[in-house]
């Protein structure tokens, strides 16, 4: 799928805005008696983003909400027409003037439906009815019950023949919902670009690029190549061909170069800027253009009030200039694909990426089936978790991948986050996701699945199926805190087993929760205080420093984030090495200071 641009044979109108809102009647069954007829009763509501932080009495509302905006456009004949939804979380029936034009799943991917010839020149009602339930079938998951608010009472039982009334994550961020990206317009031609596919073979100095368009009716294809300094490079014929580039200039990590593409079929015209790079996986290493690479960043979150994760792309640049300074390369898109101008920027400016899907929750028993009214679900079985929502799963590899394909920034794909992948049935599951993607991407980037911590290493199938293994882990916080020294033992333990793999690791999770401004001038600091989270993260890099396969290091989370309530949640999760509004915790300071001191090629091996 293309990233809409302008350009001289494609046009963009945005629809972002005010929209009508309202909330839904509660009713279990969906309504349609509304989309014949201008919303009553309704309130403004900016578009992009979460309705959730907008209105005081909607933060937890559960159901359906309705989005309507009445537009004109003026008539045009001689191109088609595409509206396009960057995002809308988590299930859509999209209506126009009466019809039921199309209706999608998955709250964080884009989606397109081709309007040609149904918009009037007045007057157009374009209605979004929009659900932000989340259950067993959804992506991601959610449960019976709050997973931050501890079990039943004595002698309760679970009805898991309950109606839901409530959304209950089984996942520990907060469940913003809405139309929470843009909203285009797209004005394209009949006979046009569909898809482009671009994959790079590196030797030496020599690029051999190859290129496939997918295409809408009949024409002849061509491409340009240019320069940063626009000279042209070279220039080839037909929908599927491949040249070379001589003396190429690599995209690499913080040194990001970009050639021009300049794609032409029939009278369609498409640019893409294209980063050429080389990644393998190779005796514990990940190399980038031959180079090892360590992996300095962070797991983020698009959360921001009064934003929610509506796209801020304000807040999307102060982000990567925090991180720059830090000494930071990386970063991992969890637990969701971000908005695709943050990959842009990244892209742009030579950051790595951790792509991954939302499939973050597919646990039954994580925290002890906390969010499960205590039962330790089964994952695998049939009726299951997996079972349920196991072909969206693989809706959103493929709609993942069809999206990111063709940044050079994007290295690494996430199948999941903190799945069950000890259980039975969970090698055949994931496998099958694992094959998938191999499949869809073509450059063929490594795979992994982020591992969660109190299962058995030896039975995680992340040691048969991921090319990097990535880990949350948390020795010194949820397991064996305030004490750092008896849980770095046990870290040292479960990682002379994943080093000895002979693959590279990343610790894409390891972190305290902080209060900023909560200080213990002590030489054993109490946790919570920002003293604590400093010795923390010293105590864990040190183990993580004497293990070559380590490559990357993660700390969870840049920036405090919003949560459902729970006791153990503050206000939210305050694992942030920044707070929710930028603003650093010493543990910033310390990073910048390792970081800024770790070479982006830092090689352990040849130390």
């Amino acid at each position: 799928m293309l990233f809409p641009i302008n350009s001289k044979s494609r046009r963009l109108t945005s629809l972002d805005g005010s929209w009508e809102f309202k909330l839904g009647d509660g009713k279990k069954e969906f309504d349609e008696s509304f989309k014949n007829h201008i919303l009553k009763d309704t309130r403004p509501m900016p578009v992009p983003s979460s309705f959730n932080d907008i209105y005081e009495d909607v933060r937890d509302y559960f159901g359906w909400v309705f989005y309507q905006k009445v537009f004109d456009y003026p008539k045009s004949d001689k191109k088609d027409l595409i509206l396009r939804f960057d995002s809308v979380t988590h299930f859509a029936k999209v209506f126009l003037n009466d019809e039921l034009i199309g209706e999608h799943k998955g709250g964080f991917l884009p989606f397109e439906i081709d309007i040609t010839g149904k918009l009037k020149e007045e007057g157009n009602i374009l209605t979004l009815a929009v659900s932000n339930v989340i259950n067993y079938s959804t992506l991601p998951v959610g449960g019976l019950n709050n997973m931050m608010q501890g079990f039943m009472g004595m002698g309760e039982k679970p009805d898991v023949n309950q109606e839901q009334k409530e959304n209950n994550p089984n996942f520990d961020f907060f469940n913003y919902a809405g139309i929470q990206r843009h909203v285009w317009l797209m004005e394209v031609e009949k006979n046009r670009i569909d898809d482009i596919s671009i994959v790079s073979e590196i030797e030496g100095s020599l690029a051999k690029v190859s290129y496939k368009l997918a295409t809408i009716g009949e024409g002849e294809a061509s491409l340009k190549v240019y320069d940063e300094d626009k000279n042209l490079i070279t220039t080839c014929v037909g929908k599927d061909n491949t040249f070379e580039i001589k003396d190429v200039k690599l995209w690499d990590v913080l040194k990001a170069y970009h050639y021009e593409f300049r794609f032409t079929f029939a009278d369609d015209e498409y640019v893409l800027d294209q980063g050429i790079r080389k990644i393998e996986v190779k005796d514990g290493q990940f190399l980038l253009n031959d180079k090892p690479v360590y992996f300095k960043g962070y797991g983020k979150h698009e959360d921001y009030f009064p934003n929610g994760r509506g796209f801020n792309e304000v807040l999307s640049h102060k982000d990567f200039s925090l991180m720059k300074k830090q000494g930071a390369n990386s970063f991992r898109t969890s637990h969701y694909p971000y908005a695709e101008e943050t990959i842009r920027l990244a892209d742009r400016l030579g950051f790595l990426v951790i792509d991954e899907t939302t499939a973050v929750g597919l646990n039954g028993s994580f925290g002890g089936g906390a969010n499960f009214n205590g039962q330790a679900l089964s994952t695998f079985d049939k009726h299951g978790i997996a079972d349920t929502c196991g072909d969206h799963h693989r809706d959103v590899i493929r709609d993942l991948i069809a999206r990111d394909k063709n940044y050079a920034c994007v290295v690494i794909w996430s199948i999941a986050n903190e799945p069950d992948s000890t259980s039975d049935g969970a090698y055949e599951y994931f496998k099958d996701k694992f094959d998938l993607a191999r499949k869809c991407d073509p450059q063929k980037r490594p795979c992994t699945l982020v591992s969660v911590q109190a299962q058995d290493p030896l039975k995680d199938v992340s040691a048969k199926l991921s090319d990097v293994i990535c880990l949350n882990r948390y020795y010194g916080w949820y397991f064996g805190g305030p004490d750092l020294v008896k849980p770095m033992d046990l870290f040292r333990k479960e990682l002379d087993y994943w080093n000895g793999l002979n693959k590279p690791i990343i610790i894409t999770e390891y972190g305290a929760d902080t209060i900023a401004g909560f200080h213990d001038y002590s030489d054993y600091p109490g946790m919570y205080t920002e003293e604590f989270q400093v010795a923390y993260y010293k105590a864990s890099n040190a183990v993580m420093d004497e293990y070559e396969n380590i490559v990357g290091e993660h700390p969870w989370n840049f920036a405090d984030f919003a949560t459902a309530q729970g006791l153990l949640r503050i206000n939210g999760n305050k694992k942030g090495i920044f707070t929710r509004d930028r603003k650093p915790k010493l543990a910033a300071f310390y990073f910048q200071e390792r970081w800024n001191k770790i070479d982006n090629n830092f090689d352990k091996k040849n130390k």
